[in-house]
């Protein structure tokens, strides 16, 4: 008589996969990863000035650069904190474009005058801004240090700001102002850009210290912000007794 052995069919439980996290949930470790970041390199001379020493603020620059496609350390060296608000320097912004598929060129550059042009991925047509400094001293910028001392610079950064927002402004979504441009400009000339309150990691991090400060007072008057910090976001719903 032949035995037979017959092992038992032995079925492997079905494991499902754990389900994705959202992208919001996705955003939130990145930000307390790049948060990390930015204690490390807070201090350092890597740090552009105007956020030396300030990690929350290195923690937002860092996220802003990474929707813009830009690593950490890319981020720092090509981007400014003007009046509160972030900017691209000149430079960087006229390579994320190019990046994109862009088209830029210098068609004329001197003290006195610069000519740029511009055309969008898969276009023909060139589009051209100039800049001179009749156009500068109608705006009241020849005055300023920086335009005394290497005009032929600043012109190229007013050029470079137009004539990018022309032909990519879906490149540079929130900071569609270069560096340079905010830094010599007044509110009168960037309402928009000079009106907008600054928002630190802490306050995307659920950490902003001052619940009690009026948010209406704020948004009223952008010097408050020197005041003090940004008020606490207030949770969707919170007070809401109905």
């Amino acid at each position: 008589m032949t035995e037979i052995a017959v092992t038992e069919n032995h079925t492997p439980a079905v494991v499902e996969p754990p389900a994705p996290a959202s992208a919001l949930v996705q955003w939130a470790r990145e930000a307390r990863e790049a948060g990390l970041i930015a204690e490390s390199l807070a201090r350092t001379s890597f740090v552009p000035a105007s956020l030396r020493g300030k990690p929350e603020d290195i923690t937002a620059a860092i996220l802003a650069g990474q929707e813009l496609g830009l690593q950490p350390m890319a981020t720092l060296r090509s981007m400014d904190v003007i009046q509160g608000t972030p900017a691209l320097r000149a430079h960087a912004m006229r390579g994320l474009v190019q990046s994109h598929g862009h088209s830029i060129q210098l068609v004329d550059s001197t003290p006195e005058y610069c000519a740029m042009r511009g055309r969008r991925k898969g276009e023909t047509e060139w589009q051209t801004v100039e800049w001179d400094l009749q156009r500068a001293a109608g705006l009241v910028l020849t005055g300023k240090s920086e335009w005394k001392k290497q005009p032929k610079t600043m012109l190229v950064a007013r050029a470079t700001g137009e004539i990018c927002r022309l032909i990519a402004s879906d490149v540079l979504y929130a900071m569609p102002y270069a560096a340079e441009e905010l830094t010599d400009a007044g509110p009168e000339e960037f309402p928009a850009a000079a009106l907008t309150p600054r928002v630190t990691a802490a306050e995307i991090l659920g950490g902003g210290p001052d619940a009690d400060a009026a948010p209406d007072a704020w948004a009223q008057d952008p010097a408050a912000e020197q005041a003090g910090p940004w008020p606490a976001a207030v949770q969707p719903g919170a007070g809401d007794e109905s």
